[in-house]
């Protein structure tokens, strides 16, 4: 492998041990630098297009954690915007930065990011409850990492607050907005069933207390072929007794509180009525 290419697994820019897994040895490092690859720091090597902040991560040997390591996992978040979450062997951060400390897994191989457990980890002692949840339940979903994993490493009453958003996380949610009204209604004592098959329907998002179905969309500006598409399920859905409730992105995230008061409404309306069967 040539040291351009080593580069561009790494994100344009690595430390030499990073490069000698990838095979580069230190004739190939000098052969680079005199081919015009830029060396910002002893033993840091860099393509001219690397992006200067990823450049200054690996100068400052700091690594990428919490919230700020979510897009690199695929991880779903409510809001990324907000200071640069990093981790240090010393718990630093430069100006403007959250500095987290605390490895208990090896780093990324070829990039400056924690293990998934210590990203998690961080979030859960670090971010807002719902912040913290959405992340887990994403990667707890997909199978990435376990919840006895992460219990397992919240020991003692510091950790409580941590363990209890644990509490909330179900297999099961295809979207960060399920996750969210799927807790919402659990904790106002509603019972919520995830992705749940129906005749003649197919899949729906949530079903509340057997009855009440809940679809969740989190378009901005809904196309008229997929409204349409919509508006027959929820037609096939209340000819087999039920009622329907759609909600979007702004609902479940800035109003829940209204979102779970109209579904309480709806269901103390509704009382013992609903389908006979399913």
């Amino acid at each position: 492998m040539d040291i351009f290419r080593a580069l561009k697994i790494c994100g344009g820019a690595a430390r030499r041990p990073a490069l000698a897994c990838l095979g580069i040895d230190d004739a190939a490092l000098r052969r680079a630098v005199r081919a015009g690859v830029l060396q910002p720091g002893r033993g840091l090597y860099a393509l001219t297009t690397a992006d200067p902040n990823y450049v200054a991560l690996l100068q400052r040997r700091q690594l990428l954690t919490c919230l700020s390591a979510a897009p690199f996992y695929r991880l779903w978040t409510v809001d990324s915007a907000g200071p640069r979450h990093v981790h240090h062997r010393r718990g630093e951060g430069a100006g403007g930065e959250i500095g987290h400390g605390g490895l208990l897994l090896e780093p990324h191989p070829h990039r400056p990011v924690a293990a998934l457990g210590d990203v998690l980890l961080h979030a859960l002692r670090c971010l807002p409850w719902r912040e913290s949840l959405v992340m887990v339940d994403c990667a707890v979903g997909r199978g990435d990492i376990t919840l006895d994993f992460l219990r397992q490493r919240l020991p003692g009453k510091r950790n409580g607050r941590a363990r209890q958003v644990l509490e909330w996380v179900d297999r099961g949610a295809e979207s960060m907005l399920e996750t969210l009204a799927r807790t919402y209604f659990r904790q106002a004592g509603i019972r919520v069933e995830t992705q749940i098959y129906i005749d003649g329907v197919g899949y729906v998002d949530l079903l509340l207390e057997g009855r009440l179905i809940v679809e969740l969309d989190g378009r901005h500006h809904g196309e008229w072929s997929q409204m349409k598409k919509d508006q027959r399920r929820n037609n096939a859905s209340v000819t087999q007794g039920f009622t329907v409730l759609r909600y979007y992105y702004d609902d479940v995230v800035h109003r829940p509180d209204q979102m779970v008061a109209e579904v309480l409404a709806v269901l103390a309306g509704l009382g013992g009525s609903g389908p006979a069967s399913r």
